[in-house]
């Protein structure tokens, strides 16, 4: 690797910093716009990655971490805690403008940005890597440099001290985990408590003694090795929300992206509306309270459950791949797009692009500005209406974007 000078422009999609040495786009994590460093640098085709090696001059956005992990550990949970927040939010910015003319072909300006109500202490959520070190067991985050490696965590600054409090007392209990050498597991605070979705391992003879040990969570799932169904082993909740279902992990700002999309939803004034993956529903059952006809298709069978005990009728739920479903449920006047960060399936497009002439508009909620300029590649037939972001996950590189579409044949 050669040691080389690199001057820092801007922020990659996935949080490095990208600057140029000797005619090459260099990538180098942990660096800030305005920084001038120094980086070993490898070299692939016309792009280098860098490793950083000092900062010579540090940019004016640069600051001292919160988080000891960050730099100790080098911890690959966040990647942006060594800038400040404002230029975070104008790093998302460009990420997403860039990547929707790169890829989706879309002139666009930056578009507005949200910035989150907390930028620490927001998670709701929180997923950790377990291993077996000898008789007890250590839980962490993988760094960003050597993604099979796990460190040990003590805390975690952007998630709610509550999770991390009940992540310490799930450890305490690590003497009756499933029989393994690697599990995952995930905290989610509730309405009514801690619960715990425990994924790994062929069988689980010392589950009623974990559970007596951790009194606090008010839920345990489990869900074995090799893609075995998930299994309840006790709920103590009064609402029994699908909490081992996805979910958005900052509460305060999926509240606002919500309010807007359901805004933007409502000023179609439509008479029906798909909600595709559509989760426990939220969006589906506030349209369906406003007397829009909403059909809400979502794959997990929880998820489903509880939308569909929710909605007001006649609008339903439809447990189904949305490639597949979508088409019989068609036509409608808009549909809302909230997948995960593998984008749509090809087939959706297609069917969206086929539907044209019926739709009024399509909302896409996207977390992953590459796979919504893929497929806004795929929709040729609508032009981008509006376009707003959503700081979902401040100190991280990730970030959400609502993108409203219309026909392009409409004035």
């Amino acid at each position: 690797m050669a040691l080389a000078s690199v001057s820092i422009d801007s922020i990659a999609a996935g949080g490095d910093g990208v600057g140029r040495s000797a005619g090459l786009v260099v990538f180098v994590p942990r660096t800030a716009p305005g920084d001038t460093v120094t980086a070993h640098i490898s070299t692939k085709g016309r792009f280098a990655r860098g490793t950083l090696e000092n900062v010579v001059n540090p940019s004016p956005v640069r600051i001292e971490p919160t988080c000891p992990h960050y730099t100790r550990d080098r911890c690959g949970g966040c990647q942006l805690q060594h800038m400040t927040y404002e230029s975070q939010l104008a790093a998302k910015q460009l990420i997403i403008r860039d990547t929707l003319q790169r890829i989706g072909k879309r002139s666009v300006d930056s578009p507005a940005i949200e910035g989150s109500p907390k930028d620490w202490r927001y998670r709701t959520k929180l997923t950790l890597a377990m291993r077996r070190r000898g008789a007890r067991w250590i839980a962490g985050l993988h760094p960003y440099d050597d993604p099979a490696s796990v460190f040990a965590l003590s805390d975690c600054p952007i998630t709610d001290r509550s999770v991390v409090a009940a992540w310490r007392e799930v450890m305490e209990a690590d003497a009756y985990f499933p029989e393994a050498n690697e599990l995952r597991g995930s905290i989610r605070m509730t309405s009514g408590g801690p619960t715990l979705l425990m994924i790994g391992g062929e069988s689980w003879a010392a589950r009623d003694q974990f559970s007596a040990a951790v009194p606090s969570l008010s839920a345990v799932w489990w869900e074995p090795a090799e893609k075995k169904p998930r299994r309840l082993i006790y709920d103590k909740r009064q609402d029994r929300t699908p909490s081992a279902s996805f979910a958005q992990i900052n509460a305060d700002m999926a509240e606002i992206l919500r309010g807007y999309v359901l805004d933007r939803a409502g000023s179609y004034e439509p008479r029906s509306a798909i909600d595709a993956y559509a989760g426990s529903g939220d969006i589906a059952i506030k349209l369906s309270e406003h007397g829009v006809r909403v059909t809400a298709i979502e794959l997990d069978p929880e998820a489903s459950r509880w939308s569909a005990s929710r909605l007001v009728a006649p609008s339903r739920a439809i447990r189904a791949h949305v490639e597949d479903a979508l088409p019989g449920v068609l036509p409608t006047d808009v549909v809302i797009l909230n997948p995960p960060r593998a984008g749509v399936d090809a087939r959706v497009t297609a069917t969206l692009e086929a539907e044209v002439e019926h739709l009024r508009a399509v909302l896409y909620v996207s977390c992953n500005p590459a796979t919504l300029a893929r497929d806004l590649a795929r929709l040729p037939s609508y032009r981008i209406e509006s376009l707003r972001a959503f700081d979902m996950f401040p100190q991280t590189a990730h970030v959400e974007t609502v993108c409203e579409l219309r026909p392009e044949k409409e004035s």
